[in-house]
């Protein structure tokens, strides 16, 4: 929660400091708003996790432990499990940039989306057995539902980016960094018994996604072909992500006792394909000829 405080007033200090110093800007003419250029980009890449994340996501999806029957009079906990596929650390992403450039200066939100990761049941139920109040086996069995493990996430980045080689450079260099947020969503493989540490009260995970957000910082580099308008980029870098812990049914999931941490990690490469709008003063340009 902390975390999803610290990021959420980042992005709105420095929302009001970029608002700031704009109006102000354009009021002593520091800039002329007359060459703001929006832009517009959307593109693919390839995801590859570090250790930390790889760690987390073919851990927290497959939590298993006491099984209970959310209706009827039996109360008894069962305990079963299923062997399922680890997901690839690999994995594709799409995004979607919005922004404006002042000459060489560009800054844009970068929504990012995962596509949605998926490790099939190896079957549609898992025979469990019920143990005694000593945790002693006691003969019974019962089937339980087992669902897909699935996890995909999105976020938002706010980007800072400089043409390194000039504005209108056929061939630019443009490093880039930003802060944001990311959204992990998570689904279980069964109908796990949650029991908070405090309370020690039982709920049931059911068959849904849960959701946890973390703070980012975000750093690329691309490699951009400009053709006027139309532009088309060649882009890598590092995104740094750190979650909360996962929240279900009303109680944290504590990962630590998975002995792992809520890091989500990742470098990327990817291409991406953009169009540059013209400025008002490109556009005067154009009526005068």
């Amino acid at each position: 929660m902390k975390t999803k405080i610290a990021s959420l007033c980042l992005a709105a200090v420095f929302s009001i400091l970029a608002f700031a110093t704009n109006s102000s800007a354009a009021e002593e003419g520091f800039y002329d708003k007359e060459h703001i250029r929006g832009f517009i980009s959307i593109g693919g890449d390839f995801r590859g996790m570090f250790p930390g994340f790889q760690d987390y996501i073919n851990t927290v999806p497959f939590a298993s432990g006491a099984l209970k029957h959310k209706y009827g009079t039996d109360t008894s906990l069962y305990y079963g499990a299923a062997k399922y596929s680890k997901f690839n650390k690999f994995y594709p992403g799409i995004h979607f940039n919005i922004g404006a450039q002042y000459k060489q200066f560009m800054t844009w939100f970068d929504i990012n989306f995962a596509i949605t990761q998926i490790s099939e049941r190896p079957k549609s139920t898992v025979t469990a057995y019920a143990v005694d109040s000593t945790g002693v086996p006691n003969g019974v069995t019962s089937d339980f539902p087992l669902y897909d493990a699935r996890w995909f996430n999105y976020g938002v980045d706010w980007m800072f980016g400089w043409k390194l080689l000039g504005e209108n450079a056929f061939f630019n260099l443009i490093p880039a960094v930003g802060i944001g947020f990311n959204m992990m969503n998570i689904h279980f493989t069964s109908n796990y018994v949650v029991t908070n540490e405090s309370s020690k009260d039982e709920t049931i995970m059911r068959d849904r996604y849960y959701s946890t957000m973390a703070a980012t910082f975000n750093a690329e580099l691309e490699a951009r072909l400009q053709f006027e308008q139309f532009s088309i980029g060649l882009y890598g870098g590092y995104r740094a992500v750190r979650y909360n812990e996962l929240n279900v049914e009303g109680d944290n999931l504590d990962t630590t006792i998975f002995n792992t941490d809520n890091d989500g990690d990742t470098w990327f490469v990817g291409l991406r394909i953009g169009w540059t709008f013209l400025s008002p003063w490109e556009k005067k340009q154009q009526d005068k000829i």
